[in-house]
């Protein structure tokens, strides 16, 4: 059964930064990709980075490009995004899961739109005061 742990979360000022972490368990890290999605209040859930465990490929979306940037350790099975010049927009409870096949942000949409993500933990929040 896959499982996710998101941690790392907490009250940033704007301009400040965090750093997340998922840890996963129950499935071979290597041959799953790994995304990150954020839901803000009143919003929908948005994917916003994913790395492909394998070959180390990594994707964004518009916007967290450049401020933020998602790497693995396989060792650990564990995922991080690095948050950077964070603004009030981020706010949001973050969520990591787990998939196969997919390299883009687009297409981990797709498959977390169909269902096929798995892990889905509690999520982490981040608040960034203006």
């Amino acid at each position: 059964e896959v499982q996710v742990v998101e941690s790392g979360g907490g009250l940033v000022q704007a301009g400040g930064s965090l750093r997340l972490s998922c840890a996963a368990s129950g499935f071979t890290f290597e041959d799953y990709a790994v995304g990150w999605f954020r839901q803000a209040p009143g919003k929908e859930r948005e994917g916003i980075a994913c790395i492909s465990n394998g070959d180390g490929i990594t994707d964004y979306a518009d916007s967290v490009k450049g401020r933020f940037t998602i790497s693995s350790d396989n060792a650990k099975s564990t995922v991080y995004l690095q948050m950077n010049s964070l603004n009030p927009e981020d706010t949001a409870v973050y969520y990591c899961a787990a998939g196969q096949h997919f390299t883009t942000v687009q297409a981990m949409n797709v498959q977390a739109l169909h269902g096929y993500l798995e892990g889905w933990g509690q999520g982490t929040l981040v608040t960034v005061s203006s």
